[in-house]
């Protein structure tokens, strides 16, 4: 089977199952009285928005983990290929290795998320875990992915005009190697969170990531990530059905949490982690104004660079409605996945 094929396959059924997942999911949240409790600290007009039933990730996390299943098996029993044509040192089954596993790097931080949201909202703790108990969820998921890619050889980088680089050389590299994946997953994963924050907004942004993986799928002729990242593009434009505003349900940190560590396994997937820099532009600036305006705050003994923070609270601040706000930071995004895609493309092939 061929790529396009499998692909779609997963664009498909991810998609499908999502959507459809909304008309069960979302009453069932609301009889469980799974409904999210706006903080005062948010945008006086998000007080509508009280009692809208979360979690809602749960849709698009059944969805894409049964479409990257089912692609998995159509391409197995019509006997294509998982490996990519990328890996310096082919080794049989490591591509395969690093797909599983970065499912279940997001499995596994969305556990995290789910844990959290539980504690928020059955439990009527609105800060639900603590941060030391986050970090510490995250940290236990990351580091038990970053010793299967130590363990499956998944240790070659690709730097764009630069080349190959083993970080399995040497103790030294191999530090640097686990501190560095240590940091750009919990980085990624935390970025992605923060994104979520109003309706449609994480979701269409990732959207343009799962599209950018897609392509480098074809580059690298690597099947298994087209199904990964087209499950992806699949579940959050199925969610998105019931999320754009105005949104039926929210994704939570369930639905967040997950979303970041799959656009993380798939920065892994490319073998080319760093670009996650460009490809999640808007991830970044959300961090970073969050990073900058708490920094400021205490500087200054309480002033502000932004009239509130993560950025996109800005803009609602200065008038932008929700729409348009998903539509200009997507359009960003995408420019910033233009790069990333010509520094893959270019970089090979200079």
């Amino acid at each position: 089977m061929n790529t396009t094929a499998a692909m779609i396959i997963s664009i498909v059924i991810a998609f499908g199952v999502t959507a459809a997942l909304g008309f069960v999911i979302i009453p069932w949240l609301r009889k469980l009285k799974f409904g999210q409790t706006i903080l005062d600290i948010g945008p006086s007009w998000h007080k509508s928005k009280q009692g809208t039933p979360n979690m809602g990730g749960i849709m698009f996390i059944i969805g894409i983990v049964v479409a990257f299943v089912v692609g998995l098996l159509v391409v197995h029993f019509t006997g294509g290929t998982l490996e990519s044509a990328y890996a310096a040192e082919p080794f049989e089954g490591r591509d395969l290795v690093l797909l599983i596993a970065g499912a279940g790097l997001a499995l596994g931080c969305g556990i995290v998320g789910f844990t959290d949201d539980f504690i928020k909202i059955k439990m009527k703790r609105n800060e639900g875990l603590s941060a030391k108990q986050k970090t510490a969820g995250q940290m236990a998921v990351t580091v038990g992915y970053v010793l299967t890619l130590w363990l499956s050889h998944n240790t070659v980088w690709y730097l764009p005009f630069i080349g190959t680089v083993d970080f399995s050389k040497n103790i030294f590299t191999g530090i640097i190697f686990w501190l560095l994946s240590i940091f750009i997953i919990y980085g990624c994963v935390n970025s992605v969170n923060l994104t979520d924050g109003i309706d449609g907004l994480c979701s269409s942004v990732t959207a343009t990531v799962a599209i950018t993986f897609i392509i480098a799928s074809y580059w690298l002729q690597f099947t298994g990530l087209s199904i990964l990242a087209g499950a992806l593009l699949g579940g959050v434009c199925g969610f998105l059905c019931w999320n754009w505003n105005p949104a039926k349900t929210f994704m939570g940190d369930t639905g967040s949490l997950f979303l970041g560590g799959m656009v993380a396994a798939l920065g892994y997937a490319i073998k080319c982690p760093l670009l996650l820099l460009p490809i999640g532009i808007v991830y970044v600036c959300e961090t970073m104004s969050d990073i900058i305006q708490i920094g400021y705050f205490k500087l200054t003994g309480g002033k502000r660079v932004f009239k509130m923070a993560p950025i996109h609270h800005h803009f609602e601040m200065c008038g932008w409605k929700e729409k348009k706000i998903c539509v200009v930071f997507s359009l960003v995004n995408a420019l910033g996945c233009a790069v990333a895609l010509a520094l893959l493309y270019f970089g090979q092939n200079k």
